[in-house]
């Protein structure tokens, strides 16, 4: 029973290092999307997103240190999005709104970042004046007096706002034109833009990249999927100018016209010449007959495409691209298959969605 227990015990080792490199790929693609339709203002789908993160935060066993940025961000971005609703609730404190809550999510974010610029900054203001300009619009001016002595707890800390935010309070005017500035829909533009940048750094995460090849290929082979008919038929046409000139250049010369008795068109060197070229093609075609005999047996039975076959196919058209079907034919193990048998068999899995 221990011998079994030892021998288990890597692998489960090995399940749990997995589970943990997915669920950061999860939490990265979960927040991308969240900032995605945050930008857009796609509050439907943000909604969605937003609902999945939680539930990819709460299943991880632990923060580690390279996610706690992507799960402050997606905390920031949900309480941004409720900030005008003073009825909902992220704290115990129920005296806290989404944006206050909002404010101290921001100071872990910018714990994380490197560097603070000049947009970080202004976020971080536009929070603290919409903090106070929410709950006056609403009425709240004795709450709105409450949050400002909340926020600046440390009275030397940005003083002049402070100051500014205590007078306009006193004022009982939501609408002054210091709050119009630096209005609510500045800070969402201003958090727009932070998002675009976290967006720009994760578009390295692996299952991005991972499902934007797969749709790029599926496009790829939908193209092909149109443009190949038209070249059947070209092809087609060409071959039929090609065997109408040679049956005709044949007759020109086994049946000459009464007048071109006396001066033929062909003359009999020429004529041998041909002659000797008609030879020699039919010795390939049989030369070419007996090295594929096999092949063309199987393709006149219909020998139907097993499972395997077509994940090798597949495979192929992964490494090497659509349309270099010799390459595929060459390095994968396929049944007495020709490459147009591999090209027809991919234009019937594109059009039944197995690709």
């Amino acid at each position: 029973m221990a011998a079994a227990t030892s021998r288990l015990s890597p692998s489960l080792a090995r399940l749990a290092q997995v589970e943990a490199v997915v669920g950061d790929w999860m939490l990265e693609f979960s927040c991308y999307c969240l900032c995605r339709h945050f930008r857009e203002g796609r509050m439907a789908e943000f909604r969605r997103c937003r609902d999945v993160a939680q539930a990819v935060i709460n299943g991880l066993s632990k923060i580690a240190t390279q996610q706690k940025k992507t799960v402050y961000l997606c905390q920031l971005l949900t309480r941004i999005a409720k900030g005008k609703t003073l009825d909902c609730h992220f704290e115990n404190d129920q005296r806290i709104s989404p944006l206050e809550s909002a404010l101290s999510i921001w100071t872990l974010i910018e714990r994380e970042d490197s560097k603070h610029d000049k947009l970080h900054e202004d976020i971080r203001r536009l929070i603290q004046i919409q903090v106070v300009a929410v709950h006056m619009e609403k009425g709240y001016f004795k709450e709105a007096a409450e949050v400002l002595e909340r926020l600046f707890t440390d009275l030397e800390s940005n003083k002049p706002l402070r100051m500014k935010l205590a007078t306009i309070i006193k004022s009982k005017d939501p609408y002054v034109p210091f709050l119009q500035n630096f209005s609510y829909n500045l800070l969402i533009s201003k958090i727009k833009s932070y998002v675009e940048l976290f967006m720009k750094d994760s578009e390295t995460n692996f299952l991005i990249q991972a499902a934007t090849e797969q749709v790029e290929a599926k496009e790829l082979g939908a193209t092909m999927l149109q443009k190949e008919p038209a070249n059947v038929n070209e092809t087609k046409e060409d071959s039929n100018l090609e065997t109408n000139q040679s049956f005709m250049e044949e007759q020109s010369i086994t049946n000459p016209s009464p007048g071109d008795v006396r001066k033929p068109t062909v003359r009999p060197h020429s004529r041998q010449k041909h002659r000797k070229s008609s030879v020699l093609q039919n010795l390939n075609s049989l030369q070419n007959v007996d090295k594929h005999a096999d092949a063309w047996a199987c393709g006149r039975k219909r020998q139907r495409w097993t499972y395997a076959e077509d994940l090798q196919l597949k495979s192929g058209v992964r490494e090497f691209g659509v349309g270099n079907w010799a390459k595929i034919l060459v390095h994968g193990e396929f049944n007495n298959r020709t490459s147009v048998m591999l090209k027809d068999r991919w234009r019937t899995l594109c059009r039944i969605d197995q690709v």
